[in-house]
């Protein structure tokens, strides 16, 4: 079965944008687009009147908005809608797994001076409980900032192993809009700077700089060579991950971060960097699941 690019809506101006970008992404990768609404029955226990089959049709409603909206711009583009009898996050995270969706993609405001914290308890949830990547779109007025040329962003640490996923869906991502990629690491000195076994390696590369730059050119290495028509830049600075990629994302197209796909004790945890950018980046946010 062919992969889909799936976008959650919920009538908003900002689940409108998302949609929209979900098709442009879905034209581009040459994917269906499948396209949710999750409306659950739930009667209330105070003397209000509700009508179930009105509310139903509200439901598909948001539905037919959001279609009609995608196909007046992308005619050709393969697009199927479904009400989902869940809650937001249960249905939207089963959809995006049943349909062994591409990437999952959601709306969130950007609107005045609190713009940083409305990504939404909802979403946020869907981001760290989601198998495969997500993608946050920031709306402002109902539009999502459109920069045809500008690159794509990658924040890159660990391992080449242990950044495998998010560097191969940044470079994939890159190819397909036919844009440069910039590949960022930063770092910052340990808490108590101390002799040790990862800086003795540092002491080797000729300084704590010079081995990032090495861990992330070996990083970038085999992507490289499976994307040969990707044009890289390699960005190494000190500071922290998240400031650093919020500074970079200001005339990116899209920002692609990691998390790591594991479950915390309590809640839901999607790591400092992934969760600045989410909040604060000027351009749509990927989040990919890595080991």
């Amino acid at each position: 079965m062919k992969k889909a690019v799936v976008v959650g809506v919920d009538g908003s101006p900002e689940s409108l944008a998302a949609a929209d970008w979900a098709a442009r992404e879905a034209a581009l990768r040459g994917l269906p687009l499948r396209i949710v609404h999750a409306w659950l029955w739930q009667p209330l226990d105070i003397p209000l009147v509700q009508n179930r089959e009105t509310e139903a049709q509200a439901a598909r409603a948001v539905l037919r908005e959001a279609e009609d909206q995608v196909v007046g711009r992308y005619p050709e583009l393969p697009v199927s809608c479904r009400v989902l009898p869940e809650t937001a996050v249960v249905a939207l995270l089963a959809e995006a797994e049943a349909e062994r969706a591409e990437l999952l993609c959601l709306g969130s405001r950007g609107h005045g001076a609190l713009l940083g914290f409305l990504l939404g308890s909802y979403g946020q949830q869907v981001v760290a409980g989601a198998k495969g990547p997500v993608v946050s779109v920031r709306a402002y007025d109902g539009e999502y900032p459109v920069r045809e040329n500008g690159e794509v962003v990658v924040g890159q640490q660990g391992s080449p192993e242990e950044s495998a996923d998010v560097l191969g869906f940044a470079f994939e991502a890159a190819s397909v809009r036919g844009v440069p990629l910039r590949a960022v690491r930063a770092w910052s000195l340990p808490p108590i700077y101390t002799w040790s076994a990862s800086l003795a390696l540092a002491d080797a590369a000729g300084g704590l700089e010079p081995f990032e730059r090495k861990a992330l050119r070996e990083a970038l290495a085999p992507w490289r060579e499976k994307y040969p028509e990707v044009q890289v830049t390699e960005h190494v600075e000190m500071g922290s991950a998240g400031q650093v990629l919020v500074e970079e994302s200001a005339e990116a197209q899209l920002m692609v971060v990691g998390r790591r796909a594991r479950q915390a004790p309590i809640g839901t945890r999607i790591g400092s960097a992934a969760h600045a950018v989410l909040h604060h980046a000027r351009c749509p946010v990927a989040v990919v699941p890595h080991a």
